[in-house]
């Protein structure tokens, strides 16, 4: 989504648009590697000095509740972010902790089947897998 539209969307639900909170979405938008809010701050630190890591914190929880990003539970101990909002599982790797998203996987029969064994109306989901990335298994293999 462009800045146009995300200042639009801001102001419609009643936040001030700030050139930080851009910064923030633009940050999560340009990168696939789903940062935690430190990993973002550290990114911005040097084009927003005085910005705080209370700041990253309030504009994600802002981004969210206008539906622009996605808060990801990865088993960390803290939470990552991805401006992805379409419905797709992540993967983390145990080693290096990278996380990357997963596509092309349906997986609608697996929730049509939940619904009916729980009986439960669902309304979302996430699914995480665990494992070890190819970058790492090739180092484990090159030390034996």
């Amino acid at each position: 989504m462009d800045s146009k539209k995300v200042t639009t969307l801001l102001r419609e639900k009643g936040f001030k648009v700030t050139p930080q909170r851009l910064a923030i979405y633009k940050a999560l938008c340009n990168t696939t590697e789903h940062p935690s809010a430190e990993m973002i701050f550290n990114g911005l630190q040097s084009y927003y000095p005085t910005m705080s890591l209370a700041t990253v914190y309030k504009t994600i929880d802002i981004l969210r509740e206008i539906g622009l990003v996605q808060i990801l539970n990865v088993g960390e101990d803290s939470f990552r972010y991805d401006a992805n909002i379409e419905v797709h599982p992540h993967v983390r790797c145990l080693v290096c902790n990278r996380v990357d998203d997963i596509f092309g996987v349906d997986a609608s029969d697996y929730l049509a089947s939940i619904a009916e064994k729980t009986d439960y109306q669902l309304s979302g989901q996430q699914f995480y897998f665990y494992g070890v990335c190819a970058e790492c298994q090739a180092k484990t293999s090159t030390k034996h």
